[in-house]
Protein backbone atom coordinates (compact mmCIF):
# COMPACT_ATOMS: atom_id res chain seq x y z
CA UNK A 1 0.00 0.00 0.00
CA UNK A 2 1.59 3.28 -1.14
CA UNK A 3 1.39 6.59 0.65
CA UNK A 4 -0.98 7.80 -2.08
CA UNK A 5 -3.52 5.16 -1.15
CA UNK A 6 -6.92 6.73 -0.24
CA UNK A 7 -6.98 4.96 3.13
CA UNK A 8 -3.63 6.45 4.18
CA UNK A 9 -4.45 9.93 2.94
CA UNK A 10 -7.86 9.93 4.63
CA UNK A 11 -6.30 8.75 7.89
CA UNK A 12 -3.67 11.48 7.81
CA UNK A 13 -6.30 14.10 7.02
CA UNK A 14 -8.37 13.04 10.02
CA UNK A 15 -5.29 13.11 12.25
CA UNK A 16 -4.52 16.67 11.22
CA UNK A 17 -8.12 17.67 11.85
CA UNK A 18 -8.02 16.17 15.34
CA UNK A 19 -4.73 17.85 16.28
CA UNK A 20 -6.19 21.22 15.31
CA UNK A 21 -9.03 20.78 17.83
CA UNK A 22 -7.66 21.86 21.27
CA UNK A 23 -10.95 21.00 22.96
CA UNK A 24 -10.69 17.42 21.68
CA UNK A 25 -7.17 17.15 23.12
CA UNK A 26 -8.48 18.40 26.47
CA UNK A 27 -11.29 15.83 26.66
CA UNK A 28 -8.97 13.03 25.54
CA UNK A 29 -5.94 13.63 27.76
CA UNK A 30 -6.65 16.21 30.48
CA UNK A 31 -10.22 15.44 31.52
CA UNK A 32 -9.49 11.87 32.76
CA UNK A 33 -6.78 13.25 35.05
CA UNK A 34 -9.01 16.04 36.36
CA UNK A 35 -11.86 13.70 37.24
CA UNK A 36 -9.48 11.13 38.78
CA UNK A 37 -7.87 13.73 41.04
CA UNK A 38 -11.26 15.14 42.02
CA UNK A 39 -12.70 11.76 42.99
CA UNK A 40 -9.48 10.73 44.72
CA UNK A 41 -9.81 13.80 46.95
CA UNK A 42 -13.50 13.08 47.60
CA UNK A 43 -12.93 9.38 48.38
CA UNK A 44 -9.51 9.00 50.03
CA UNK A 45 -8.44 5.46 50.72
CA UNK A 46 -5.35 5.82 52.86
CA UNK A 47 -7.29 5.85 56.13
CA UNK A 48 -10.81 5.63 57.36
CA UNK A 49 -12.66 8.91 57.38
CA UNK A 50 -14.06 10.07 60.73
CA UNK A 51 -17.75 9.87 61.49
CA UNK A 52 -19.29 13.33 61.39
CA UNK A 53 -21.81 13.68 64.20
CA UNK A 54 -24.18 16.62 64.37
CA UNK A 55 -24.82 17.67 67.95
CA UNK A 56 -27.77 19.90 68.71
CA UNK A 57 -26.74 22.46 71.30
CA UNK A 58 -28.68 22.23 74.57
CA UNK A 59 -28.09 22.22 78.31
CA UNK A 60 -27.86 18.42 78.34
CA UNK A 61 -25.55 18.19 75.34
CA UNK A 62 -22.32 18.73 77.28
CA UNK A 63 -22.25 15.17 78.62
CA UNK A 64 -22.74 13.76 75.11
CA UNK A 65 -20.06 16.07 73.75
CA UNK A 66 -17.57 14.94 76.40
CA UNK A 67 -18.30 11.28 75.73
CA UNK A 68 -17.88 11.56 71.96
CA UNK A 69 -14.83 13.82 72.16
CA UNK A 70 -12.80 10.93 73.55
CA UNK A 71 -13.24 8.90 70.34
CA UNK A 72 -10.67 9.71 67.64
CA UNK A 73 -12.94 8.33 64.94
CA UNK A 74 -15.71 10.84 65.63
CA UNK A 75 -15.86 14.50 64.61
CA UNK A 76 -18.46 16.67 66.33
CA UNK A 77 -20.29 19.28 64.27
CA UNK A 78 -22.39 21.83 66.17
CA UNK A 79 -25.73 22.44 64.45
CA UNK A 80 -28.91 24.35 65.28
CA UNK A 81 -32.24 22.47 65.60
CA UNK A 82 -33.54 23.94 62.35
CA UNK A 83 -30.42 22.78 60.45
CA UNK A 84 -30.77 19.05 61.10
CA UNK A 85 -32.54 17.99 57.90
CA UNK A 86 -30.34 20.14 55.69
CA UNK A 87 -27.12 18.84 57.28
CA UNK A 88 -28.23 15.22 56.82
CA UNK A 89 -29.48 15.77 53.28
CA UNK A 90 -26.29 17.48 52.13
CA UNK A 91 -24.02 14.94 53.86
CA UNK A 92 -22.49 17.54 56.18
CA UNK A 93 -23.12 15.09 59.02
CA UNK A 94 -23.82 11.36 59.03
CA UNK A 95 -26.03 11.37 62.12
CA UNK A 96 -27.62 13.89 64.48
CA UNK A 97 -27.56 13.25 68.24
CA UNK A 98 -30.08 14.96 70.49
CA UNK A 99 -29.27 14.61 74.19
CA UNK A 100 -31.99 13.51 76.62
CA UNK A 101 -33.74 16.28 78.50
CA UNK A 102 -33.04 14.89 81.97
CA UNK A 103 -29.81 13.31 83.30
CA UNK A 104 -29.85 9.58 82.54
CA UNK A 105 -32.32 9.87 79.67
CA UNK A 106 -31.06 8.11 76.52
CA UNK A 107 -30.17 10.26 73.53
CA UNK A 108 -32.11 10.34 70.27
CA UNK A 109 -30.38 9.37 67.00
CA UNK A 110 -31.65 10.99 63.83
CA UNK A 111 -30.22 9.53 60.63
CA UNK A 112 -31.16 8.23 57.20
CA UNK A 113 -31.16 4.40 57.29
CA UNK A 114 -30.98 4.32 53.48
CA UNK A 115 -27.39 5.57 53.65
CA UNK A 116 -24.65 3.09 54.54
CA UNK A 117 -22.47 5.76 56.16
CA UNK A 118 -25.37 6.83 58.40
CA UNK A 119 -26.01 3.29 59.60
CA UNK A 120 -22.31 2.85 60.38
CA UNK A 121 -22.28 6.22 62.15
CA UNK A 122 -25.20 5.12 64.31
CA UNK A 123 -23.26 2.03 65.45
CA UNK A 124 -20.09 4.02 66.17
CA UNK A 125 -21.90 6.73 68.15
CA UNK A 126 -23.96 4.22 70.12
CA UNK A 127 -20.86 2.22 71.06
CA UNK A 128 -18.94 5.36 72.11
CA UNK A 129 -21.75 6.67 74.32
CA UNK A 130 -22.37 3.31 75.98
CA UNK A 131 -18.68 2.81 76.70
CA UNK A 132 -18.58 6.28 78.25
CA UNK A 133 -21.59 5.31 80.38
CA UNK A 134 -19.71 2.34 81.83
CA UNK A 135 -20.67 -0.54 79.51
CA UNK A 136 -18.27 -3.46 79.87
CA UNK A 137 -17.67 -5.45 76.69
CA UNK A 138 -17.45 -9.24 77.24
CA UNK A 139 -14.35 -9.46 75.02
CA UNK A 140 -12.20 -7.41 72.69
CA UNK A 141 -11.74 -8.81 69.18
CA UNK A 142 -8.31 -8.94 67.64
CA UNK A 143 -7.85 -6.68 64.65
CA UNK A 144 -5.66 -7.51 61.68
CA UNK A 145 -5.79 -4.52 59.30
CA UNK A 146 -4.99 -5.55 55.75
CA UNK A 147 -3.88 -3.24 52.96
CA UNK A 148 -4.93 -5.04 49.77
CA UNK A 149 -3.32 -3.60 46.61
CA UNK A 150 -5.98 -2.23 44.31
CA UNK A 151 -8.73 -2.20 46.93
CA UNK A 152 -9.10 1.58 47.17
CA UNK A 153 -11.96 3.28 45.38
CA UNK A 154 -9.56 5.31 43.22
CA UNK A 155 -7.81 2.09 42.11
CA UNK A 156 -11.17 0.66 41.07
CA UNK A 157 -12.25 3.94 39.49
CA UNK A 158 -9.34 4.66 37.12
CA UNK A 159 -9.92 1.63 34.84
CA UNK A 160 -13.57 2.71 34.64
CA UNK A 161 -12.49 6.25 33.72
CA UNK A 162 -10.22 4.80 31.03
CA UNK A 163 -13.07 2.70 29.65
CA UNK A 164 -15.42 5.68 29.64
CA UNK A 165 -12.80 7.78 27.89
CA UNK A 166 -12.28 5.14 25.18
CA UNK A 167 -16.04 5.05 24.65
CA UNK A 168 -16.48 8.83 24.56
CA UNK A 169 -13.56 9.58 22.24
CA UNK A 170 -14.41 6.67 19.97
CA UNK A 171 -18.07 7.52 19.55
CA UNK A 172 -17.97 11.31 19.76
CA UNK A 173 -14.73 11.66 17.79
CA UNK A 174 -15.93 9.51 14.91
CA UNK A 175 -19.66 10.26 14.96
CA UNK A 176 -19.38 14.02 15.33
CA UNK A 177 -16.63 14.28 12.70
CA UNK A 178 -18.64 12.44 10.05
CA UNK A 179 -21.85 14.36 10.77
CA UNK A 180 -19.96 17.64 10.62
CA UNK A 181 -18.34 16.68 7.30
CA UNK A 182 -21.75 15.77 5.90
CA UNK A 183 -23.21 19.06 7.10
CA UNK A 184 -20.39 21.02 5.42
CA UNK A 185 -20.90 19.09 2.14
CA UNK A 186 -17.39 17.61 2.41
CA UNK A 187 -18.71 14.07 2.05
CA UNK A 188 -20.38 15.08 -1.19
CA UNK A 189 -16.98 16.09 -2.56
CA UNK A 190 -15.30 12.92 -1.31
CA UNK A 191 -17.98 10.81 -2.99
CA UNK A 192 -16.73 12.07 -6.35
CA UNK A 193 -13.18 10.89 -5.65
CA UNK A 194 -11.78 7.42 -6.52
CA UNK A 195 -12.46 6.11 -3.02
CA UNK A 196 -14.68 3.37 -1.66
CA UNK A 197 -17.06 3.88 1.23
CA UNK A 198 -15.28 1.20 3.27
CA UNK A 199 -11.98 3.08 2.93
CA UNK A 200 -13.48 6.25 4.34
CA UNK A 201 -14.99 4.44 7.31
CA UNK A 202 -11.82 2.46 8.01
CA UNK A 203 -9.78 5.68 7.86
CA UNK A 204 -11.99 7.19 10.57
CA UNK A 205 -11.34 4.15 12.77
CA UNK A 206 -7.59 4.11 12.10
CA UNK A 207 -7.23 7.81 12.90
CA UNK A 208 -8.83 7.29 16.30
CA UNK A 209 -6.60 4.30 17.03
CA UNK A 210 -3.51 6.45 16.42
CA UNK A 211 -4.24 8.24 19.70
CA UNK A 212 -5.12 5.12 21.67
CA UNK A 213 -1.65 4.62 23.17
CA UNK A 214 -1.31 8.09 24.76
CA UNK A 215 -5.03 8.08 25.57
CA UNK A 216 -4.56 4.96 27.71
CA UNK A 217 -1.07 5.76 28.97
CA UNK A 218 -1.96 9.17 30.44
CA UNK A 219 -4.60 8.06 33.01
CA UNK A 220 -2.82 4.78 33.79
CA UNK A 221 0.54 6.48 34.21
CA UNK A 222 -0.97 9.21 36.37
CA UNK A 223 -2.80 6.64 38.48
CA UNK A 224 0.30 4.51 38.99
CA UNK A 225 2.89 7.25 39.52
CA UNK A 226 0.84 9.88 41.37
CA UNK A 227 -2.01 8.00 43.05
CA UNK A 228 -0.19 4.72 43.69
CA UNK A 229 -2.55 2.50 41.72
CA UNK A 230 -1.04 -0.98 41.24
CA UNK A 231 -0.81 -2.44 37.74
CA UNK A 232 -0.77 -6.20 38.16
CA UNK A 233 -1.31 -7.26 34.55
CA UNK A 234 1.02 -7.11 31.58
CA UNK A 235 1.15 -4.02 29.41
CA UNK A 236 0.52 -6.20 26.36
CA UNK A 237 -2.75 -7.49 27.79
CA UNK A 238 -3.86 -3.97 28.73
CA UNK A 239 -3.03 -2.75 25.23
CA UNK A 240 -4.99 -5.61 23.64
CA UNK A 241 -8.07 -4.89 25.76
CA UNK A 242 -7.89 -1.18 24.95
CA UNK A 243 -7.49 -1.91 21.23
CA UNK A 244 -10.50 -4.23 21.04
CA UNK A 245 -12.56 -1.80 23.11
CA UNK A 246 -11.57 1.11 20.88
CA UNK A 247 -12.55 -0.87 17.77
CA UNK A 248 -15.95 -1.60 19.29
CA UNK A 249 -16.70 2.02 20.13
CA UNK A 250 -15.38 3.49 16.89
CA UNK A 251 -17.61 1.02 15.07
CA UNK A 252 -20.54 2.26 17.14
CA UNK A 253 -19.53 5.81 16.31
CA UNK A 254 -19.66 4.98 12.60
CA UNK A 255 -23.10 3.46 13.02
CA UNK A 256 -24.50 6.47 14.85
CA UNK A 257 -23.23 8.82 12.12
CA UNK A 258 -24.21 6.70 9.12
CA UNK A 259 -27.29 8.83 8.38
CA UNK A 260 -27.17 11.82 10.77
CA UNK A 261 -27.11 15.09 8.82
CA UNK A 262 -27.33 17.73 11.58
CA UNK A 263 -25.39 18.46 14.76
CA UNK A 264 -28.61 18.15 16.78
CA UNK A 265 -29.31 14.71 15.33
CA UNK A 266 -25.85 13.26 15.98
CA UNK A 267 -25.75 14.76 19.48
CA UNK A 268 -29.08 13.19 20.35
CA UNK A 269 -28.14 9.79 18.91
CA UNK A 270 -24.78 9.72 20.68
CA UNK A 271 -26.25 10.73 24.03
CA UNK A 272 -29.00 8.15 23.65
CA UNK A 273 -26.43 5.45 22.97
CA UNK A 274 -23.92 6.44 25.67
CA UNK A 275 -26.08 7.58 28.58
CA UNK A 276 -27.26 4.07 29.54
CA UNK A 277 -23.64 2.90 29.59
CA UNK A 278 -22.48 5.86 31.68
CA UNK A 279 -25.05 4.88 34.29
CA UNK A 280 -25.20 1.08 34.06
CA UNK A 281 -21.74 -0.10 33.07
CA UNK A 282 -19.87 0.32 36.34
CA UNK A 283 -17.85 3.47 35.74
CA UNK A 284 -18.42 5.11 39.13
CA UNK A 285 -20.13 2.30 41.07
CA UNK A 286 -20.51 -1.44 40.74
CA UNK A 287 -23.00 -2.98 38.33
CA UNK A 288 -24.03 -5.28 41.22
CA UNK A 289 -26.10 -2.38 42.60
CA UNK A 290 -28.71 -2.97 39.90
CA UNK A 291 -31.48 -5.61 40.13
CA UNK A 292 -30.76 -9.16 39.03
CA UNK A 293 -33.34 -8.93 36.26
CA UNK A 294 -31.32 -6.14 34.61
CA UNK A 295 -27.96 -7.96 34.75
CA UNK A 296 -28.18 -9.80 31.38
CA UNK A 297 -28.73 -6.47 29.60
CA UNK A 298 -26.01 -4.71 31.60
CA UNK A 299 -23.45 -7.46 31.01
CA UNK A 300 -24.12 -7.33 27.27
CA UNK A 301 -23.18 -3.64 27.04
CA UNK A 302 -19.75 -2.99 25.49
CA UNK A 303 -18.67 -0.57 28.21
CA UNK A 304 -19.47 -3.13 30.91
CA UNK A 305 -17.32 -5.70 29.11
CA UNK A 306 -14.49 -3.19 28.65
CA UNK A 307 -14.53 -2.01 32.27
CA UNK A 308 -14.65 -5.56 33.62
CA UNK A 309 -11.79 -6.62 31.36
CA UNK A 310 -9.65 -3.60 32.24
CA UNK A 311 -10.14 -4.08 35.99
CA UNK A 312 -9.42 -7.80 35.76
CA UNK A 313 -6.14 -7.22 33.91
CA UNK A 314 -4.96 -4.08 35.72
CA UNK A 315 -5.96 -4.92 39.30
CA UNK A 316 -6.01 -8.73 39.33
CA UNK A 317 -3.33 -9.56 36.77
CA UNK A 318 -5.72 -11.57 34.60
CA UNK A 319 -4.51 -12.97 31.28
CA UNK A 320 -6.40 -12.58 28.02
CA UNK A 321 -7.61 -16.16 28.28
CA UNK A 322 -9.24 -15.30 31.61
CA UNK A 323 -11.37 -12.55 30.04
CA UNK A 324 -12.29 -14.23 26.76
CA UNK A 325 -15.99 -13.72 27.51
CA UNK A 326 -15.59 -9.93 27.79
CA UNK A 327 -13.34 -9.84 24.72
CA UNK A 328 -15.91 -11.84 22.77
CA UNK A 329 -18.63 -9.31 23.64
CA UNK A 330 -16.38 -6.46 22.52
CA UNK A 331 -15.54 -8.32 19.32
CA UNK A 332 -19.21 -8.66 18.45
CA UNK A 333 -19.73 -4.95 19.09
CA UNK A 334 -16.78 -4.18 16.80
CA UNK A 335 -17.87 -6.36 13.86
CA UNK A 336 -21.67 -6.06 13.76
CA UNK A 337 -22.01 -2.24 14.02
CA UNK A 338 -19.28 -1.76 11.39
CA UNK A 339 -21.08 -4.09 8.98
CA UNK A 340 -24.40 -2.35 9.57
CA UNK A 341 -22.79 1.10 9.21
CA UNK A 342 -21.26 0.02 5.90
CA UNK A 343 -24.74 -0.80 4.63
CA UNK A 344 -26.50 2.29 6.02
CA UNK A 345 -23.85 4.94 5.34
CA UNK A 346 -24.80 7.69 2.91
CA UNK A 347 -22.55 10.44 1.55
CA UNK A 348 -25.36 12.99 1.47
Amino acid sequence: MTTDHPLIQLTLARLREFIREPEALFWTFIFPIVISVTLAAAFPGESSRPVRVGLVDSAAAEAVRSALAGDDGITIVEIAPDEELGALREGDVHIVVVAGEAPGDPPTYRFDPARDESRLARLAVDAALKRAAGRADPWQAREEPLVVPGSRYIDWLIPGILGMNIMSTGMWGVGFSIAQARLRKLLKLLAASPMRKSQYLLAQMMARLMFLLPEAAVPLGFGALVLGMPIAGSLGSIAAVCLIGALAFTALGLLTASRASTIEAISGILNLAMLPMWVLSGVFFSTANFPEVAQPFIQALPLTALNDALRAVILEGAKLSDIKGELGILGVWAVVPFGVALQLFRWR
